[in-house]
């Protein structure tokens, strides 16, 4: 059965950083030529997009909210996928979910009605 764990959450002050790491695994899936996405879920609100990367690993797209404060990165060879958050805020305080695209080599989707397989997700709490 396929899966993807979340992991790296926790509490951290603001102005700090935190790396989340996404680990899928499964006898026959690989991520190799799906497009891998972080999404996060705040208390009370909807779910959304934080950044994409293609399965090429050579496209990335950030929400605005976290431009120039994240880096998402992946390992095909690992079977990972990497967040790094910086300069973290009160307001990224949230349950975040790493997500798999399938075919998706070339493109970096922000919806995630186009991601079908998720993890159960990583708490990441930002103290003020």
């Amino acid at each position: 059965q396929v899966q993807l764990v979340e992991s790296g959450g926790g509490l951290v002050q603001a102005g700090g950083s935190l790396r989340l790491s996404c680990a899928a695994s499964g006898r026959t899936f690989s991520i190799s030529r799906s497009a891998m996405g972080w999404f996060r879920q705040a208390s009370g609100k909807d779910r959304e997009f934080v950044a994409a990367v293609s399965g090429s690993g050579g496209m990335t797209l950030y929400a605005d909210s976290v431009k120039g404060r994240a880096t998402i990165s992946r390992d095909n060879a690992k079977n990972t996928v990497s967040l790094q958050m910086n300069m973290l805020k009160f307001e990224d305080t949230a349950v975040y979910y790493c997500a798999a695209a399938s075919d998706r080599y070339y493109t970096t989707p922000s919806d995630r009605r186009e991601y079908g397989r998720w993890g159960q997700g990583t708490q990441v709490t930002v103290s003020s």
